[in-house]
């Protein structure tokens, strides 16, 4: 690759115009990103269904499994 193709690839399309933009409007410190899991289709559907049977949350079951994993691996070190 060249720099010319390299400098190609940067450019905006012209229909883009970013002259009125102001930067960080949406920044919000402290703001926290929820990242999507994707368990396997066997761990969700057995997950789900003892989350159903404890009559609870499937992210509230997923997210106490976790808490617990994690106090396991703190303990063990």
């Amino acid at each position: 690759m060249n720099a010319q193709t390299a400098h190609d690839d940067d450019d905006m399309p012209a229909e883009i115009d970013f002259s009125g933009a102001k930067r960080g409007q949406f920044h919000r410190d402290g703001a926290q990103l929820n990242i999507p899991v994707y368990l396997d289709q066997k761990v969700q559907n057995t997950l789900a269904a003892l989350a159903s049977a404890k009559g609870v949350e499937f992210s509230a079951l997923i997210n106490d499994l976790l808490k617990k994993d994690i106090e396991l691996i703190e303990m063990a070190r």
